[in-house]
């Protein structure tokens, strides 16, 4: 096939480029707008067209979109404290870009799959979420995520196009931008730095290798059927107090690094995925947590070329204004 990724450049993006280049042989396309987030290196080593653009450009899209079998969705605003401080950017790409993406694949008769996230679900006490489960954003971020997911069900219904929705748990794995939980600790950890916990730490989430999760995602878009929504969730879900524990044992750090801050607004307190229907499609989560969290902590130790110039850069900045001390 010939792939369309919008936001390949991303932490998921571009581990699914990764995997459907080099694994099963697609061409690709990466259409990406390089926020803070999304990084050429990440693309490095692998085969790929790259074109410079967000998805709420017309223009680029079209660009983009020239000869392709399908569309991959991943461009997104992805960190729910970002998407309260600073809304206005997840409304633009959530709502608007994924507008434009549907619209120019519409008039190409194209495969479209839009990467979703367990938030929309909102929170749950106990079980785990459906694809039936109502959807009950808590956040700005979950809220646009919702309704970019609404847009992409409306048009099969409307128009009869062939799309299809995968809504993942927590990813974790390399190329993660330390502002998201695991790899935050896990560089903290290793210079000595603070371990920020939000609350009592005991929010739960279901932890989904991203190779995991990407696989998932080329189940879905090789045999989904148009107009349906599935779960992707991980095997095992742990509370975020337990997560930060296991990364001090791996990393060495000391245990008084932890500290327990203020809890962000809407904080959901637990997460799960069913994920029967795409169990049902042939995919079965390959990576339990405790495995791939020793992955992932390998990586980043392994990799200081990849996360140097991000922690010496912007993201300072932002981690000083979100959790009121400095990096070391």
């Amino acid at each position: 096939m010939k792939l369309l990724v919008c936001g390949g450049a991303g932490f998921i993006g571009s581990n699914f480029v990764r995997q459907r280049a080099g694994e099963h042989g697609d061409e690709v396309v990466v259409l990406d707008k390089l926020t803070y987030a999304g990084r050429r290196e990440n693309l490095a080593d692998v085969p790929h067209t790259f074109v410079h653009g967000g998805i709420e450009d017309a223009a680029a899209v079209a660009q983009a979109m020239e000869g392709v079998d399908a569309v991959v969705n991943f461009a997104a605003e992805t960190h729910v404290d970002r998407s309260i401080a600073e809304p206005d950017a997840f409304v633009t790409t959530h709502a608007v870009g994924t507008f434009v993406l549907l619209e120019a694949a519409r008039e190409r008769g194209l495969r479209y799959l839009q990467v979703s996230t367990d938030e929309v679900y909102g929170s749950i006490a106990e079980g785990s979420f459906t694809e039936e489960s109502p959807l009950e954003p808590s956040s700005p971020y979950s809220a646009t995520k919702t309704g970019a997911d609404l847009l992409v069900q409306s048009y099969t219904r409307t128009f009869g196009m062939e799309t299809v929705i995968c809504r993942g748990s927590n990813n974790y794995g390399p190329y993660q931008y330390p502002e998201k939980l695991i790899p935050l600790m896990v560089l903290n950890a290793l210079h000595g730095d603070p371990l920020p916990v939000y609350g009592d730490g005991m929010q739960v989430r279901n932890w989904l290798y991203v190779t995991d999760f990407c696989a998932g995602i080329g189940h879905v878009l090789a045999h989904g059927a148009a107009g349906e929504v599935y779960n992707v969730g991980g095997p095992d879900e742990c509370p975020n107090i337990e997560v930060v524990r296991r990364i001090i044992a791996l990393t060495g750090a000391d245990a008084s690094l932890l500290t327990y801050v203020e809890d962000r607004p809407g904080h959901d307190r637990r997460y799960s995925l069913g994920s029967e229907k795409v169990r049902a499609l042939g995919w079965e989560a390959q990576v339990r947590f405790e495995e791939g969290l020793e992955r992932t902590v390998a990586w980043y130790r392994d990799n200081p070329g990849w996360w140097e110039p991000i922690r010496s850069g912007a993201y300072r900045e932002y981690y000083e204004r979100q959790y009121g001390s400095s990096l070391g």
